[in-house]
């Protein structure tokens, strides 16, 4: 009698070690196929926005930096890379009678061209978004967009290296512009590299997805 209860006994243990076992096995599946299951769709278009605002965001920096007249400033005066204002009024443009003038070339050069590069990156990220494979990189939208981030770097560093010499010419010195400051196209400049710089490395890491 003793031994048919302790059969019964080590049958139900070895029938409830298998029930937990499968059970076991089941939660372990579950979790697996939830890990690798794909984003779903509202995230993925959730990322794509914020990929797509981030990049506008950058190329305005890059025009506003480029164009507005903010990149040294003073008590009565306002220069960026193409002209000098003085008194809000009286502006000339800058020329070869500059004697840093070759700089301020490579500044404009520069500048124009990230702001270029910036744009055709958007437009070929476009494009890739509908000509890439499936769990491709945008390799190419990358390279464009880093380039950007190594034209304005280039830009904004030879403003900062001649910045002296920029602002030494003996036409303005009533105006104190070597007492000038750096202005907010200036920093807008700056602003941008960091922009296209994180955009050009999230296109990097960034896979194509259904």
């Amino acid at each position: 009698m003793n031994n048919k209860n302790l059969g019964r006994a080590l049958g139900k243990a070895r029938a409830t070690l298998v029930y937990f076992q499968g059970l076991s096995l089941r939660v372990a599946l579950f979790s697996s196929s939830t890990q690798n299951r794909p984003p779903s769709c509202s995230t993925m278009l959730i990322l794509l926005a914020f990929i797509i605002l981030f990049h506008i965001i950058s190329a305005a920096l890059l025009f506003i930096s480029t164009i507005d007249n903010a990149w040294w400033v003073g008590d009565g005066f306002f220069t960026d890379i193409w002209h000098q204002c003085f008194n809000e009024t009286n502006c000339t443009a800058l020329d070869n009678s500059l004697p840093e003038y070759a700089s301020i070339q490579t500044v404009q050069a520069t500048m124009v061209l990230s702001t270029i590069l910036c744009c055709v990156a958007f437009f070929v990220f476009v494009l890739q978004l509908f000509r890439l494979k499936q769990g491709e990189r945008f390799m190419l939208t990358s390279i464009i967009q880093l380039l950007s981030c190594l034209c304005v770097m280039i830009g904004a560093s030879v403003y900062t290296d001649r910045r002296a010499e920029l602002h030494r010419a003996p036409l303005y010195s009533r105006f104190e512009v070597e007492g000038g400051r750096f202005g907010y196209s200036y920093t807008l400049a700056w602003v941008a590299f960091a922009f296209t710089l994180l955009s050009g490395l999230m296109y990097l890491i960034l896979r194509k997805r259904k």
